[in-house]
């Protein structure tokens, strides 16, 4: 089995083209993982979803542990058998999750206790419990255990919690179980802090990680804020290590990320916009509930590849929302999914030719012309 690894391929500027090497197969990056939260992308068949363009996937600690339970996936063979995906899988660590849960929770220095949001059961959540529990569901990337800073923090309340999930990264590294093909990813915190996230890198650096999350941002704090924080921090991260940016986003977020370093990308939008009647395109969003579409014939983009855009019609799709039809989420899922995978396509492509300033450059320019209407 190879080693866990990644390879920079070709670099234009700041953004880079990379492969990453894993136990279940490659990545080649920068990449977008669709979230399959529970052991599924919603709505859609596994082989759907590679056929997207996908080669990896995001499950998560947190309602995997609860429903159906680590070792009950471990027993029935792992996450990849049990939903029938053979490609890599991230797990995220949980920590996001169990954060939210207001009033259901208490942070000490050894874990997090909490209430299952299912029955109310308790759970205590350590770095080595989680380390454990991602093992049990054979993810080829596992996360740290980090607390999520809630945003906005003040400067103290950033300062305390990053000391917390430095300490969590350094006991989830002693925990972690080396094997071939498996890496683990510490995760860089310390809010809108600028020198928060630098004393986070060096922490983390030290500590030694296969790959570098940046956490806590697209969490309120606003596009050009969080770009002020990537130009800061990823220029700091080891070149030879992939680089993902948690939770985010909109095409236009991964464009400029990608444009400030950064490799990797999880969000659940594409997925969440589809099952509300939204759907990304190269003009950007349309609203397939909007009465404009009732009466349209074309496609909901020209030369998409997926069945949305190639079997059916904008009336048709409209009809699908209005209904309440199971058939339209799952069409604008497909649809949205195949956008973002031919978005990062795009983006690799560019990258690796030397021109990814003018491809930049041309995505904002046709996303601000907005949706033709039918005349």
């Amino acid at each position: 089995m190879a080693e866990f690894g990644f390879d920079v391929l070709a670099t234009d500027g700041a953004a880079r083209r990379g492969r990453i090497t894993t136990a279940h197969g490659t990545v080649d990056t920068p990449a977008f993982m669709p979230v399959g939260t529970a052991g599924t992308v919603k709505g859609m068949l596994p082989g759907a979803v590679a056929e997207t363009g996908a080669e990896i996937l995001l499950g998560n600690t947190y309602h995997l542990m609860l429903r159906p339970g680590a070792e009950r996936v471990e027993r029935l063979g792992g996450l990849h058998r049990m939903m029938g995906w053979d490609k890599p899988i991230l797990t995220d660590s949980g920590g996001f999750q169990v954060m939210s849960l207001t009033g259901l929770r208490k942070l000490t220095e050894d874990a997090v206790i909490f209430k299952s949001h299912i029955d109310g059961s308790e759970h205590v959540l350590s770095p080595e419990r989680s380390m454990d529990i991602q093992r049990m569901l054979d993810a080829d990337i596992t996360m740290a255990l980090d607390e999520c800073t809630p945003h906005p923090a003040t400067y103290e309340q950033t300062d305390k919690s990053l000391a917390l999930s430095m300490r969590w990264g350094a006991r989830s590294k002693t925990a972690f179980r080396q094997r071939p093909g498996y890496g683990l990813f510490g995760i860089v915190q310390g809010g809108v802090y600028l020198d928060l996230r630098s004393r986070s890198v060096t922490e983390l650096t030290g500590i030694g990680f296969d790959g570098y999350a940046i956490g806590g941002l697209a969490v309120g704090e606003g596009q050009e804020t969080m770009f002020t924080v990537l130009d800061h921090t990823a220029p700091q991260l080891p070149a030879d290590r992939p680089r993902y940016l948690m939770g985010v986003g909109t095409p236009a977020d991964l464009v400029g990320s990608v444009a400030r370093g950064v490799d990797m990308f999880d969000c659940v939008m594409p997925t969440r916009s589809g099952r509300t009647g939204q759907a990304f395109t190269a003009r950007g969003k349309v609203n397939l509930r909007n009465a404009r579409h009732q009466d349209d014939p074309r496609p909901l983009q020209e030369g998409c590849r997926c069945p949305a855009c190639t079997q059916f019609s904008r009336a048709y799709l409209h009809h699908l929302q209005r209904s309440e039809e199971m058939l339209g989420p799952i069409l604008l899922t497909w649809h949205n999914l195949t956008y973002y995978q031919n978005l990062m396509a795009g983006i690799r492509q560019a990258v690796a030719s030397g021109n990814f300033e003018d491809f930049a450059a041309a995505f904002a320019e046709e996303q601000a012309l907005g949706d033709i209407p039918l005349l």
